[in-house]
């Protein structure tokens, strides 16, 4: 079976390097790198900058220290989802990483609420560039290239240096395998890029890193994630905080976890037959319970794995086949990858 990969919003750089199966088995077990010029930095400065984005955003960076992240959404008053991003503490700033298709969203809706607040915003994303490596080799490539790697918990980062330039290290929050950022100027990034290559790291292109997404489970903004999904139903609980204070769209989040649940929740699937198309509705006993979003055919060393993302009701459980369209689909747990030589993983 050849690898089937459906995402709407492909990362940087080429599809492949001529082996989409040798990419992905590299991020899984050993070191990929690169390219991440398709995300967005954003710099908050000023002495409102903590209070103001602590009343924007859904997750806490009134208590963040410095050196650490968060992940959160944007929200409108009403609790759509305008974006997802990642907000970092730099002690006398606030960088916000996010999708470059979300640059001008952001930009406009943080402009739509500085009113007297003492902020300045700074749009950095054609003035920084970063590199990603992933996979459980990824701290000894970053070191062998000449990168100081220290011990750092998810989403927690340090300034280092390579070659007497300034590089900031970022450990990520993947669940699976072990992931890093640098992040460095732009005239740099061709000659680090080599210098990971040179350590042992794989090139690995946009259909492997897709696939490394749909494994892990991890939604999509614009895909797996719209405006017209509730935060709670993503299944990202890391996005949000319950007891940090008012924020904009505050209102909609605590009303659905006060009332205990939602109705759809995302969910992995294991796929037979025709693998459907993003957008196809679930189906259980002839009724609508849900709908596809992300569709891929995952090259484990146990064989092809098609497999899909989507929404699905509460009340349907983990082992539950389901339909969509000709195939049939398993509800499996999240992610649907553990290790590279483990099936998916089911209740």
């Amino acid at each position: 079976m050849s690898v089937i990969l459906a995402d709407k919003h492909p990362a940087s750089g080429p599809a492949d390097f001529g082996d989409v199966r040798a990419e992905f088995a590299e991020l899984l077990a050993g070191a990929g790198v690169f390219d991440l010029s398709h995300r967005a930095r954003i710099s908050l400065t000023g002495g409102d900058r903590v209070r103001w984005l602590n009343g924007m955003i859904t997750n806490n960076v009134r208590d963040l220290p410095a050196g650490a992240g968060v992940y959160a959404f944007l929200l409108s008053p009403q609790g759509h989802i305008l974006g997802d991003l990642y907000a970092y503490n730099h002690g006398d700033r606030i960088t916000i990483d996010s999708d470059r298709q979300q640059l001008e969203k952001l930009l406009a809706t943080f402009d739509h609420y500085i009113i007297m607040d003492d902020v300045e915003v700074a749009n950095l994303s054609d003035s920084s560039a970063s590199i990603g490596v992933a996979g459980p080799r990824s701290a000894e490539i970053l070191k062998t290239a000449g990168i100081a790697v220290p011990e750092l918990d998810p989403l927690h980062f340090a300034a280092s240096t390579w070659q007497g330039k300034p590089v900031t290290v970022v450990r990520k929050d993947l669940p699976t395998v072990a992931a890093y950022e640098v992040w460095l100027a732009p005239e740099h990034f061709s000659a680090l890029r080599e210098a990971l290559l040179a350590a042992g790291g794989k090139a690995v292109g946009a259909s492997a890193l897709g696939l490394l997404r749909i494994a892990e489970g991890i939604p999509r903004y614009g895909q797996d994630i719209r405006e017209r999904d509730l935060p709670q139903e993503t299944g990202q609980e890391r996005a949000l905080h319950f007891s940090k204070g008012c924020y904009i769209g505050q209102e909609i989040v605590e009303r659905i976890r006060s009332r205990g649940a939602v109705h759809r929740r995302f969910a992995g699937f294991e796929v037979e037959g025709a693998q459907p198309e993003a957008g196809t509705k679930i189906q259980a006993d002839g009724k609508d319970v849900g709908e596809v979003t992300s569709v891929a055919s995952l090259p484990l060393p146990t064989g092809d794995r098609p497999v899909a993302l989507g929404y699905l009701r509460r009340e349907v459980p983990a082992g539950k086949v389901v339909q969509a369209g000709k195939a049939q689909l398993t509800v499996a747990t999240l992610p649907l990858v553990q290790r590279p030589d483990t099936a998916i993983g089911k209740d």
